[in-house]
């Protein structure tokens, strides 16, 4: 109890706040490796899951390849690549990119292959081309879905970009090593308690967001 009151006491000490050490930097940083990391895998990811669920093929690979991603140790990932590309923010970048792109991929074609058949059917009868289908009714009645996975992903994110820190990089994870190393252990909590928040307010923005994409015909009250 006594570390999380000092943990909170560290947090709202208003001098540890501004500068380029700073709370407000360390949070920024954090933020922007996360949002970075998943908008690379959302290029990637979104339109090879159209393709996929639009098309029924390749999702047996696409399957594959999620779960081989979500199956590497992230720890791991992030020190290979650190010693393959050097120290700095493109190792851990790469892996925050392999990480969200399983959650990316599986909301793109889930998404699509969730809608109605008979819609889709009614939308080929009434002369849609394939591109049309795809644009104008699989997207939007899958986007939901869509913006799950990115939600999922994106909290996958933010919980493991404290580890780009651990190859010289910045962000919230500064303080959990610096904290390690000097045995700062309210500064470690703090550090913890930063990521918990951050990531419960982007869920809850996140939640608003996945509300706001459902069609209003199919939006449960």
């Amino acid at each position: 109890m006594r570390y999380l009151v000092d943990a909170l006491a560290w947090i709202a000490d208003p001098a540890r706040w501004p500068g380029p050490d700073g709370i407000a930097t360390r949070l920024a940083e954090h933020l922007g490796y996360s949002v970075a990391g998943v908008l690379i895998a959302c290029l990637v990811g979104i339109p090879a899951g159209w393709w996929v669920g639009h098309t029924r093929r390749g999702r047996g690979l696409a399957v594959g390849l999620s779960g081989t991603a979500r199956a590497l140790p992230t720890l791991g990932l992030v020190t290979l690549l650190g010693i393959l590309l050097g120290i700095g923010l493109v190792g851990p970048m790469v892996a925050f990119v392999v990480l969200a792109l399983p959650s990316v991929l599986a909301g793109a074609y889930s998404g699509v292959e969730a809608v109605d058949p008979l819609a889709v059917d009614g939308a080929r009868a009434s002369g849609m081309t394939e591109a049309q289908v795809l644009t104008r009714v699989e997207i939007p009645l899958g986007m939901p879905l869509l913006v799950g996975g990115v939600r999922s992903a994106f909290l996958q994110v933010i919980a493991t970009a404290t580890l780009a820190a651990y190859v010289g990089a910045g962000g919230l994870g500064r303080y959990l090593f610096l904290g390690l190393k000097t045995q700062d252990y309210p500064q470690m909590l703090a550090a913890s308690l930063l990521v918990v928040a951050l990531a419960l307010v982007c869920d809850l923005a996140f939640a608003v967001l996945q509300r706001a994409a459902t069609p209003a015909g199919v939006r449960h009250p």
